[in-house]
C-alpha cells in the first residue's frame, strides 16, 4: 500500500503516509477536506481553525443559492463574518464564461479576505480562478458528488464559446455534507459515476505515456484512484439508492481523484483522451448553440467508446507494421493546420495548436516511438490486461440507469464522428489514439465514424 486512508474526530478526510520512488515529486495534501452528515454547521468553526479571516464573498448560482448557499451565509453572519453575497442568477445551466467569472471579480472589495463556492463544478471553477488571480484563500461547499475538481487547481472556463484551462486555488476547507449531496438528483449522481469510470482509461494511457516516452508514472496516484475506483464498482447499488454508504463512496472517490492533482500538480491520474471527447462534445454543443451534456455523463459515455479499442490493441501484431506507407500517409504541418481549423474550427483550433506545438511530430520522432511500441508491446499488453472488462464497466453503468450512448448526450452521428478523429489532437498529452494514429491504425480502428474531410 502506498498511501493511508483515515479520518480525525472533526470528520476530517486525510491521506497520508504517501510512500513512492517514482520521480515525481510529491506533496502533501494541506487542505481540509471534511466528510459526514450534518457538518455544513461546523463551516463556521472550520474557518476559524483555518484562520481565514472574517469578511468573504459567498458564490452560489440561484439553484446552489436556495439549496446550501442561503443557510452558509446565515451561519457565517450568526458567526460574526461579513458576507457579501455573489448569486449568479442565469436560466437553467450557468456557464463557467467570462460573465460569471467576471460577476465575482466585482464582487470582490478591498476587504475580502476569502471566498466561498457553494456548488459543484461551474461554481468551484469560477470560484477558484478568481481566489488565484485576487491572491485569496478559498472555501469550497459541495452541493452534488457530481465531477472530481473539488481538490483540483485547474478550471475549465469558457471563452468566447471556447473551453480552456487556467489556473486555479485549490480549496483550503473542502466541506462535503452527505445530507446535502444526497439531494443531488440522479443525473448529477449518474455525471459523478461517470467522472470517476474514466479514470481505468487515464490510468492506462498515464502508463502508455510511460512506456512510449519516459514520461513519469507515480504508482501511488495509480493506486489511490484505482482503489476508489474499484470500490466504487462494487458499490454501484448502494449509489443508485442514495444510500449514505453509497454516496460516500461516491464523493471519496471523486475527492480522492482530485487530490492526486494536489500530490502530483498535474491531472494525468483524473484525465485522459476519454476526457478530450467529453471535452470536444461539450465545446461543439456549445459553440453551435446547443445545450452540452453533463460532463461527467459525457465521460462515461466516452469511456464505453474508446474501451473497447485497448482490448482490441492488445492484440495487435506490430511487427507486421508497413513503415513506409505509415511515413507515406503523414499529413503535412499544413495538412494538419487545415484538420486541426476543421475539426476544432477556427477560435478553438488555432489556441490548441499554439499551446501543443509537440504534436507536430517529425518523422524522427514518430518512428521512434513506434519502435518503442513494437519493443515494449509486452508491457503495453500487461497494462491493459490490469484493466476491469468492458461488460463490468458497462453493467455497472446500466444498473445505475446512466447514459451509455452519444445520443442519449445529445451528440449527433456528425459530432460523433468527428470526435473520435479528433481526440488524439485536443492536447500533448500521450493516449492510445496517439499510438493508433503514429502507427497508422487509426483510421483502421475508427472505421465505423467516418470522417467527411480528406487532405
Amino acid at each position: 500500500m502506498h498511501y493511508k486512508l483515515s479520518y480525525d474526530e472533526d470528520s476530517r478526510l486525510i491521506v497520508s503516509d504517501i510512500q513512492c520512488n517514482c520521480s515525481c515529486t510529491h506533496n502533501q495534501p494541506a487542505q481540509d477536506i471534511y466528510v459526514g452528515n450534518g457538518i455544513v454547521k461546523n463551516l463556521p468553526k472550520y474557518i476559524r481553525k483555518r484562520g481565514l479571516g472574517t469578511h468573504c464573498v459567498v458564490v452560489a448560482d440561484n439553484n446552489t443559492w436556495e439549496i446550501a448557499g442561503r443557510h452558509v451565509a446565515e451561519l457565517l453572519q450568526a458567526d460574526g463574518v461579513e458576507v457579501v453575497e455573489c448569486v449568479i442568477r442565469r436560466e437553467g445551466v450557468m456557464d463557467p464564461d467570462e460573465t460569471a467569472v467576471g460577476e465575482v471579480l466585482l464582487a470582490i472589495q478591498p476587504q475580502t479576505q476569502f471566498l466561498v463556492s457553494v456548488g459543484s463544478g461551474s461554481i468551484t471553477d469560477i470560484t477558484r480562478v478568481n481566489a488565484k488571480r485576487a491572491g485569496l484563500p478559498m472555501v469550497c461547499v459541495g452541493t452534488a458528488p457530481s465531477m472530481d475538481g473539488y481538490t483540483s487547481v485547474v478550471c475549465p472556463l469558457l471563452l468566447h464559446g471556447v473551453k480552456i484551462h487556467r489556473d486555479g486555488n485549490c480549496p483550503d476547507i473542502i466541506l462535503c455534507d452527505i445530507d446535502i449531496l444526497k439531494t443531488a438528483p440522479m443525473e448529477m449522481i449518474c455525471s459523478g459515476v461517470g467522472d470517476v469510470l474514466g479514470k481505468y482509461i487515464a490510468k492506462a494511457d498515464w502508463i502508455l505515456g510511460s512506456i512510449i516516452n519516459d514520461e513519469p508514472y507515480c504508482p501511488a496516484c495509480g493506486e489511490i484512484v484505482t482503489d476508489a475506483v474499484n470500490k466504487l464498482v462494487d458499490n454501484v447499488d448502494e449509489i443508485k439508492t442514495k444510500s449514505d454508504k453509497g454516496i460516500r463512496i461516491l464523493i471519496e472517490a471523486l475527492l480522492l481523484a482530485g487530490m492526486t492533482i494536489m500530490i502530483i500538480g498535474h491531472t494525468r491520474a483524473v484525465a485522459s483522451v476519454e476526457h478530450n471527447i467529453a471535452h470536444y462534445w461539450e465545446m461543439m454543443q456549445l459553440l453551435h448553440g446547443k445545450k452540452p451534456p453533463q460532463h461527467g455523463a459525457s465521460v462515461g459515455v466516452a469511456t464505453l467508446l474508446v474501451w473497447p479499442m485497448f482490448t482490441r490493441f492488445a492484440n495487435e501484431d506490430l511487427s507486421k507494421l508497413d513503415l513506409e506507407a505509415i511515413q507515406a500517409k503523414r499529413l503535412s504541418r499544413e495538412k494538419r493546420v487545415q484538420w486541426m481549423l476543421y475539426a476544432y474550427e477556427q477560435e478553438a483550433g488555432t489556441s490548441i495548436m499554439r499551446e501543443n506545438e509537440a504534436d507536430f511530430l517529425s518523422w524522427e520522432e514518430q518512428l521512434r516511438r513506434i519502435r518503442r511500441a513494437q519493443d515494449r508491446f509486452a508491457d503495453i499488453q500487461a497494462c491493459i490486461a490490469e484493466m476491469p472488462s468492458f461488460d463490468r464497466i458497462y453493467d455497472a453503468m446500466s444498473r445505475l440507469g446512466a447514459q451509455r450512448t452519444p445520443e442519449e448526450c445529445g451528440v449527433d452521428r456528425h459530432l460523433l464522428n468527428l470526435s473520435m478523429h479528433c481526440a488524439k489532437d485536443y492536447r500533448t498529452r500521450y493516449t492510445l489514439f496517439k499510438t493508433l494514429d503514429e502507427c497508422g491504425l487509426l483510421d483502421e480502428y475508427l472505421a465505423e465514424y467516418p470522417k467527411d474531410w480528406e487532405p
